[in-house]
């Protein structure tokens, strides 16, 4: 009879419900720790409460609001599963350890910590890269190669960020950079620096880079009215030129030659988005272009989603460097949409009134989100001119754009 009672115990005291109500002293959130002379109430429990209802924000954002729906709502799930007392099913200790042991991590780790080597390896991110090169056209990019420069300035929010949190005094110069990358509005590049330079800091990283991402239309448009004139919102570009097949195979070779000298840490995302366009536009692999598209990509990014929700725990996520991260994430993605809008009026001088400047807040790399609302606010003051295949050039030059500063903070500071 003691022996059921003591089975029973152990069962009730390696519930979820037993853990959420009580801990062992500095072991937990639980309502209330235990110890050798009885229990007391803890004050860090708040804590789970929060993220739950953190998590069911980015669900009701996700299903409700279609707000990146297909990665903030993995992230909702991965951030749940993590933060369920008892589970066990991460440990984000394994991963920011000076030597990981590998080893360990696949004997004894939980499902979720197997799933983040895909993270902590680099595989997710590049592989959505590949993805990404096959559903994305860089057609206009090659038909007027200026745009590149476009993509450049709308850079210019990745470095002010950096400088922002170094000089914050809150950041080391490698967290600081891992911050500095959410103005390139590219998450798994983000996804791919922060693991590298600051682990700790992913959760708030990713989640603030895919919320700004899917709040493009809003925090854009201001800045666009803001600094450019009616007269110039109203600048009709000329045709874009015809792109031969030879040219569209000849660029993803290129460019992945050329960055791989020059930078030659950004050549994992590029080799691989360059592949996947390769695929695309070669027309000798149809098949394995549609799968890049499709099944590859929604199964790495049900895993990338669910890893990186999983390391938002609440004693990781719920921290002052938090709020600072997304304070810092949105000024970067602002000033990037503005450093695209000054490169491109500048361009529009030197280019005797030619270029809309409306298209250089296409130039931060979120495709084609940013180069859709360059075309909505163009129609707003005249109807007649479709702007969207002129955007697309600084859009795709943005992805490029963003994956050499990545290869820039890495080589530096990795």
């Amino acid at each position: 009879m003691s022996d059921l009672i003591q089975s029973l115990l152990n069962f009730l005291t390696g519930t979820g419900i037993w853990k959420v109500l009580f801990t062992p002293t500095g072991e937990g959130h639980g309502l209330f720790d235990l110890a050798d002379s009885g229990w007391a109430f803890n004050p860090t429990a708040w804590q789970l409460l929060v993220m739950y209802i953190i998590v069911a924000v980015l669900v009701y954002l996700a299903i409700v609001k279609k707000f990146e729906p297909l990665l903030l709502l993995p992230i909702a799930i991965g951030m749940m599963l993590t933060n369920l007392p008892g589970a066990n099913l991460f440990h984000l200790d394994y991963f920011i350890a000076d030597n990981i042991d590998f080893g360990f991590i696949l004997h004894h780790g939980g499902f979720l910590d197997l799933l983040y080597l895909g993270v902590k390896l680099g595989i997710y991110p590049c592989l959505i890269f590949v993805g990404i090169g096959a559903m994305t056209d860089f057609t206009p990019l090659i038909s007027n190669p200026k745009s590149l420069l476009i993509g450049a300035g709308a850079q210019l929010g990745v470095f002010v960020a950096f400088a922002f949190a170094l000089v914050s005094g809150v950041f080391d110069p490698n967290e600081a950079a891992a911050i500095g990358i959410i103005g390139g509005a590219d998450g798994p590049t983000a996804i791919l620096v922060t693991k590298t330079l600051a682990p700790a800091l992913l959760g708030a990283i990713a989640i603030a880079a895919y919320s700004y991402m899917a709040l493009i239309p809003m925090i854009q448009p201001p800045f666009m009215k803001m600094l450019t004139t009616e007269k110039e919102r109203k600048i009709k570009m000329t045709a874009l030129r015809p792109v031969s097949q030879t040219e569209k195979i000849l660029f993803p070779i290129v460019v992945t030659f050329v960055v791989g000298l020059i930078v030659p840490d950004a050549l994992a995302l590029i080799g691989c988005l360059m592949f996947g366009n390769l695929l695309n536009v070669c027309g000798v692999t149809d098949r394995l272009s549609k799968t890049a598209q499709n099944e590859l990509m929604n199964i790495v990014t049900i895993f990338l989603g669910i890893s990186v929700g999983a390391t938002a725990s609440a004693a990781n996520f719920l921290r002052l460097e938090t709020i600072l991260i997304i304070f810092c994430g949105l000024a970067a993605f602002c000033v990037s949409t503005m450093g695209g809008l000054l490169t491109a009026k500048i361009m529009n001088k030197a280019c005797g009134n030619t270029i809309n400047p409306l298209i250089g807040s296409a130039g931060v790399s979120a495709v084609p989100m940013a180069a859709r609302v360059s075309q909505i606010v163009g129609q707003q003051y005249d109807p007649t001119n479709f702007l969207l295949m002129h955007a697309m050039g600084p859009n795709v030059a943005g992805v490029i754009g963003s994956a050499v500063a990545a290869g820039v903070f890495l080589s530096t500071f990795a």
